[in-house]
């Protein structure tokens, strides 16, 4: 095989990679990497060995085999110009089943993206930047309300490439470390005994740190259809890059939605979510929501000392509610109570509403939700969080 055989191979391999990422396979640099290494491995004289080596390395989750077999089917069936395959062959797709009718429909999004063409000759990639970031950053600071279907998909990817780990707390247990500041009896006495009971040095100990418990609660009354649903979306990336997040919906009843939220393909995740809430775009009970979760999951999921992120416009109609107390309970039970209101994307925005005049004394951090910008500054502050302040924080 001559070096322009091997160019044009890897950039098939690329592109192939490109399109899977595209259609909502989870691929990072290394696997591509791997694949290169995989088809130097095993060939290319035999099409069955080309794709079980790219399966073997390129999908990690077996709900996605039927979705990488039809990627492959349909990209490497005539390697010349990606438009020309296209056009022949997506009418011979077979018709995908309510399980992965959204997956076959981001393939063939993915494959019909008009940037994405392979040239027939030698390959070439040219991206040009010149006005990436101000789309971006338009992008970034625009009203979830306004966003196109097309948009919704960009600033998804956007929120899952600003997601980065959260800061680690310090817990009640300690571990040995020698540059520790409290002194381990125990540890020292064991070594005094080492010593025929003398005294020679001095073993210490400090507390253990690990990424905080975040607990999510959803507000998906009629108010906050649009955002709701985003936020959900960036509740599922937080559940894809971190260990212990727990999220729960709320209308007019409060519902679990933790597990359904972990699986790695999103509209499958929120397709299961629709499934399981019956109250979806209906009215608010945020007191008698909130009182269920305090007295059935609050002792569960904030036993680690957690950090609650509540997303509401904090409309309670119910003046006679207990509204109060409930913010109360909440407040001293977690680490942290972080509250995201959309309404702060108004300028003159005030605090006139009942539930919002009742709930905001006992939140730690007062935020909007309304843009990319705004739960990237919610990234931001867990990712440098260290202790929750007593007093309200309030972001542009």
């Amino acid at each position: 095989m001559s070096a322009d055989d091997d160019s044009r191979l890897a950039g098939n391999i690329l592109l192939f990679c490109r399109t899977l990422r595209a259609a909502g396979v989870p691929i990072g640099p290394a696997q591509v990497l791997e694949a290169l290494q995989a088809v130097v491995a095993v060939g290319v004289h035999r099409r069955d060995d080309l794709r079980c080596a790219l399966r073997a390395v390129l999908i990690n989750d077996p709900s996605q085999f039927r979705l990488f077999e039809q990627a492959f089917h349909i990209y490497f069936r005539n390697p010349r110009l990606l438009e020309r395959m296209i056009a022949l062959l997506l009418p011979s797709i077979e018709r995908p089943d309510s399980h992965s009718g959204s997956a076959m429909r981001r393939l063939a999004e993915a494959l019909s993206v008009p940037g994405e063409r392979r040239p027939e000759t030698d390959t070439q990639i040219e991206v040009d930047r010149s006005n990436t970031y101000s789309a971006r950053e338009l992008l970034r600071q625009k009203d979830f309300e306004d966003l196109s279907l097309a948009e919704q998909q960009e600033a998804r990817e956007l929120l899952l490439a600003d997601i980065r780990l959260f800061a680690e707390i310090a817990t009640r247990r300690f571990r040995a470390h020698p540059y520790g500041r409290r002194i381990d009896l125990r540890r020292s006495m064991q070594l005094m005994i080492r010593h025929d009971g003398q005294l020679l040095e001095l073993a210490r100990k400090r507390r253990r740190r690990r990424p905080p418990v975040l607990v999510l609660l959803c507000d998906i009354s009629g108010s906050m259809s649009h955002y709701s649903r985003m936020f959900l979306q960036f509740a599922h990336a937080l559940s894809s890059r971190a260990q212990n997040v727990h999220t729960f919906v709320f209308g007019t009843r409060l519902t679990n939605v933790t597990r359904r939220l972990r699986n790695r393909d999103v509209d499958t995740a929120l397709a299961r979510v629709a499934d399981d809430v019956v109250d979806w775009d209906g009215g608010t009970r945020i007191a008698a929501c909130l009182e269920r979760f305090n007295r059935e999951w609050a002792r569960r999921v904030l036993a680690q000392n957690a950090i609650v992120v509540l997303l509401s416009d904090g409309l309670e109609r119910d003046t006679q509610s207990d509204l109060d107390f409930q913010m109360h309970r909440l407040h001293h039970s977690c680490r942290s109570l972080i509250w995201l209101n959309p309404m702060l994307r108004y300028d003159g925005f005030e605090v006139r509403a009942f539930g919002i005049r009742t709930m905001l004394p006992h939140v730690d951090h007062f935020l909007p939700a309304h843009s990319v910008g705004s739960l990237s500054s919610l990234v931001e502050l867990l990712s440098h969080y260290r202790d929750g302040t007593t007093q309200v924080s309030r972001a542009a």
